[in-house]
Order: C-alpha cells, then structure tokens, then sequence
C-alpha cells in the first residue's frame, strides 16, 4: 500500500500518454507518449504505477531487468503528488518484486544536482560507483553530470 489512500500496480499499454505527462513534469526531455507504450511492450520493462481507486496516477517506477540485472529507467511523480513519499512507496514496491527473482543488483543514473533524488536513492542503500559527464542535456543548452549508482540485492 502507497500512502495518501494510493496503492501501487503493474502499468498498462493505455496508461502510456500519462506516464509521458508526468515525466515530462518531471524531466527537461521528457519521453513520449510512443516511447512509454515501448517499455509497457517489452518483457524485459515493467512499469510500477501509484494510483487512486480510479486509477489517477500520482508517479511511476520503470525498471529494465535482463539476466541478473536491474536497472531503474526513470521515476517520475506528479508534482501535486510529491512530498508524500511515492517515490520510496514506488522502489520499495519494485525491490519486493526484485527479491523474488534472480536480480542480484540494480544500478540507476541521476543528475547529480537533483538532490532529491539522490537523497531517496542513498535511504535505499544505493552508493555511487561512477560518474558520467554531460550525460544529461539541461534547457539552458549546457550539459549535466549523471551519478552513476548501484545496490546489491542479495
């Protein structure tokens, strides 16, 4: 269970134009509506949503898992929805998935000034093991440095 009545569920090819929505609110290059339904194909994606009862989705966790890794595409929440720890509801809903299957680590890239983030990652026991520069394109024209993280999940 998600908090503030919400509950955490597997995404759905139709969900893909609101999943691009929220994203977008969250990330310079948001990804389209295309792209999302991609991922929702792809047996090697899922995609976690937090909903309501009507199924209004407040964020969502997309994770690429193949052979004995996993990696956290984006999250993304609302931003009428943040603050209210979906992200960590989202993760811990993911890392429950991933315990019960051959997973043995996960890795995530984060923009290194979005504090938040890293915040939320390093309280579920990612550490940072690299850096890539210029990974990320910022609106300003400039680049931005992705951290690179990982957790073991044996």
């Amino acid at each position: 269970m998600a908090p503030a009545g919400l509950h955490i569920e597997p995404g759905q090819i139709h969900d893909a134009n609101e999943l691009a929505r929220i994203h977008a609110k969250g990330f310079y290059r948001g990804w389209p509506g295309v792209e999302f339904v991609s991922f929702l194909e792809d047996r090697h994606c899922s995609v976690y949503v937090a909903c309501d009862a009507k199924r209004r989705i407040a964020g969502f966790a997309l994770i690429r898992a193949v052979a004995d890794e996993a990696e956290l595409l984006t999250i993304a929440v609302d931003p009428k929805w943040r603050g209210k720890k979906i992200g960590h509801a989202l993760l811990k809903a993911v890392f429950e998935d991933l315990m019960m299957s051959p997973i043995t680590r996960m890795f995530l890239e984060v923009e290194e000034q979005n504090t938040a983030a890293i915040k939320l990652y390093t309280r579920h026991g990612f550490s940072t093991i690299s850096s890539r520069k210029g990974y990320y394109a910022k609106a300003d024209g400039s680049a931005a440095t992705a951290l690179v993280m990982s957790r073991d999940l044996g």
